[in-house]
């Protein structure tokens, strides 16, 4: 329990810096346009032009549907489980400037999708990898700046996202 504590309040210490920083107004508005972009239209309509483009058979449509098929339910559970509560319901007097699409923070699921997605088709196409990861991270970024997730929501998102990429990669291509 201690060691719990103790990453909640560096969390706090973190996201009250970034809460804080001269910028923030600039930010919050760079942060409101990138957390749209990883609301899941994007993996959709990508998944749409690689169906076109590939077809049904396609290795990267496989691993990216699989990805999701298991990274959903995994986060759902884990957000559910962990029932962590989110920065304007932990700290008094502090507002997000969005309204999350749910009630808990643990793990960041925008995070997760944007790091899942970056990750598999960085893999098909390599030329993508670097932005597509810039992309994920600023996804991530952008949640706590937002105010609705804290930075290690974000971080442990991440982790969810490549791991699953990685492990059906595994399992599509063996």
């Amino acid at each position: 329990m201690k060691l719990i504590n103790s990453v909640h309040q560096l969390d706090v210490f973190m996201f009250n810096f970034l809460m804080n920083v001269k910028s923030y107004r600039y930010l919050a508005l760079f942060a409101r346009y990138i957390s749209k972009t990883g609301d899941g239209q994007l993996y959709l309509l990508v998944g749409a032009g690689a169906l076109l483009a590939e077809g049904v058979d396609s290795a990267y449509l496989h691993v990216t549907a699989l990805g999701f098929l298991i990274e959903r339910p995994i986060y759902f559970i884990l957000k559910n489980g962990f029932k962590r509560n989110r920065p304007q319901a932990a700290l008094k007097g502090f507002n997000s400037l969005i309204t999350p699409s749910d009630q808990f923070s643990f793990p960041s699921g925008h995070t997760s999708a944007a790091f899942l997605f970056a990750t598999v088709t960085g893999f098909y196409y390599p030329f993508l990898l670097l932005p597509l990861l810039i992309w994920a991270a600023s996804v991530g970024f952008s949640r706590v700046i937002l105010g609705v997730h804290f930075p290690t929501d974000t971080f442990v998102g991440m982790g969810l996202g490549i791991s699953v990429a990685f492990y059906s990669f595994k399992i599509i291509t063996t």
